[in-house]
């Protein structure tokens, strides 16, 4: 980068840090409520939540590993974000109202008011694990890789410099990361649209058209296998998104429990009413509709480019083609000053990310495990403090795990995907049954977490050791290496039906020996939207359905 951009960085820098000052001083409580401190109870307008959970949820695994996987697989890739739009309105309105209604904070704490507090305390546990290692390690990994190969920084300072920016973020507290967030998220559309505009642009200029929309076209016409959002079994891809799957199969599984049972999304709206963040959600869904433009297609840009002859060394690492690098080569290309713009772009989605996570990490430690287990009489103020430690040291730990965090060649956002999905489906069957059905027991939330963890492990593994060719003209198994896997979204949705049917059984032979469950306030009123809402729920869900006909 040139000096301009640096100019045009070190603005951004100062723009979000001094409006993040002034958050915090307007609006900082003389009484430093914890709740205050971690939900921003009450504080947060609908546009406020609506661009910290995108904030949170895009970073450098969506900007890079999204990217890649354009590159790689095409525009299916965004059925993540189109299906993600869908289910924020189901969130909004089958989720949200058992959580405020029932004045849930935490994901903890809606476990320990539900079952019991084993089950709080396990997942309360596991959820840190999983936030520190497998989140803030990806983000700060994959983030800091993107800005390292961008700027020409050193890797380690680039790491270290995010992670104190996110710190500095964090500290504030959740009012200061909800509306930083605004901000985040203005600098990421406008960076992410001005390289897709580039990308774009270098196609139409290198097969002799004029403009974006040529280039649209031409993108179109070269990669033409590269838009359509469900593959068909012959695809070397669809071991990663396996046809229907995506759209009747485990990828509610996947989307549903994180966006509906996830601390760092779902406290964006716990602190808010139910109208308020009902709308915060929506938004996000509108939002969510437009990142495969930023996101998807300069990587299918980019192969198109790559297939005619540009970036053949660019795009290497290791002797070997990276998908992965497709959106770091586009953005060196940007011209002065564009180019800071969309690094600015890159480093607030990944800082945002850091921040939003590493306060849902303070928000379980302080609450759910520091005032339960080592100071039941803990202060407010105490509590606050103790977050704050907790997020130092959470990106601490990060730093250090970060260097040796393996991502295989899927690419970095599949892995991640992937990964992931080894415990979404129990997670997402124990909250589903603790909503809607009352009769659900404690051990029946426990076998959902510990067998439905092992029995991914098992399908995972399984092809190793039995050849599942037989399943190959249902689509359920495909050959991966000459070896019959099965994929990974229809495998989360094959432990989660396992997760759910253990459940039911459990519960109903406990039931039978007289354990009463404890149960939540559900009743079929909290679930009416009010007009304005409904009708922007259609819309969003109406355009998506229409691009999934449209790009079938």
């Amino acid at each position: 980068m040139e000096t301009k951009d640096y100019i045009v960085f070190l603005c951004y820098f100062v723009i979000v840090a001094g409006y993040g000052l002034y958050i915090y001083y307007k609006k900082k409580s003389a009484s430093g409520d914890s709740k205050d401190y971690f939900l921003a109870e009450g504080s947060l307008t609908w546009w406020a939540i609506g661009a910290s959970l995108i904030a949170s949820n895009i970073s450098a695994e969506q900007f890079i590993g999204m990217s890649g996987s354009g590159f790689k697989i095409g525009l299916a890739i965004a059925t993540y974000e189109w299906m993600a739009a869908a289910t924020l309105i189901v969130v909004a309105v089958f989720f949200l109202p058992v959580y405020l209604k029932n004045k849930i904070f935490t994901m903890p704490q809606f476990l320990n008011v539900r079952y019991n507090g084993t089950v709080s305390m396990i997942m309360a546990v596991f959820w840190l694990l999983l936030y520190i290692v497998v989140n803030l390690t990806s983000i700060l990994f994959l983030g800091a890789l993107a800005v390292s190969s961008i700027s020409g920084l050193d890797f380690q300072f680039c790491m270290i410099g995010l992670a104190v920016f996110a710190i500095i973020i964090t500290l504030g507290g959740m009012k200061v990361i909800g509306y930083t967030d605004v901000i985040q998220v203005f600098f990421l559309i406008l960076g992410g649209l001005a390289t897709t505009y580039l990308a774009l642009d270098l196609v139409s200029t290198h097969f002799g058209g004029t403009g974006i929309l040529d280039g649209f076209n031409i993108v179109h016409e070269k990669a033409n296998d590269h838009f359509h959002m469900i593959l068909k079994p012959d695809n070397e891809n669809y071991i990663d998104l396996p046809g229907l799957s995506v759209l009747i199969g485990g990828m509610w599984v996947i989307n549903l429990s994180y966006w509906g049972c996830n601390q760092y999304i779902t406290q964006r709206a716990l602190g808010a009413d139910l109208s308020t963040a009902r709308n915060g959600l929506l938004f996000a869904a509108v939002l969510k509709l437009l990142m495969p433009l930023i996101v998807v297609l300069p990587g299918i840009a980019a192969f198109v480019l790559y297939n005619d002859g540009k970036f053949t060394q660019e795009m290497m690492a290791g002797g070997e083609l990276n998908p992965d690098r497709a959106y770091p080569v586009l953005l060196s290309l940007l011209p002065t000053g564009l180019k800071g713009l969309s690094f600015a772009a890159l480093t607030a989605a990944v800082v945002a990310s850091l921040a939003g996570k590493a306060n849902s990490v303070a928000t379980i430690f302080s609450l759910d495990i520091y005032q339960k287990i080592f100071d039941k009489n803990a202060s407010e103020k105490k509590l606050v403090n103790v977050g704050k430690i907790t997020i130092i040291v959470s990106m601490v730990l990060a730093i250090i795990i970060a260097p040796h965090l393996g991502i295989d060649k899927k690419g970095g956002f599949q892995y991640i995907q992937e990964y992931t999905g080894f415990v979404s489906p129990g997670i997402f069957a124990m909250f589903l049954l603790g909503f809607f059905w009352k009769k659900t027991t404690s051990n029946a939330a426990l076998f959902a977490t510990i067998g439905g963890f092992l029995m991914s492990i098992v399908l995972k593994f399984l092809p190793k050791f039995m050849d599942l060719s037989f399943l190959a003209s249902t689509g359920f198994s495909v050959p991966v290496n000459g070896v019959y896997e099965i994929p990974f979204i229809d495998r989360v949705g094959f432990v989660f039906l396992f997760c759910v049917i253990g459940m039911y059984f459990i519960s109903i032979y406990e039931n039978k020996r007289g354990v009463v469950p404890k149960g939540l306030e559900v009743d079929s009123t909290m679930f009416k939207t009010k007009t304005g809402f409904a009708v922007g729920a259609l819309i969003v869900l109406g355009i998506t359905a229409a691009l999934y006909t449209i790009f079938w």
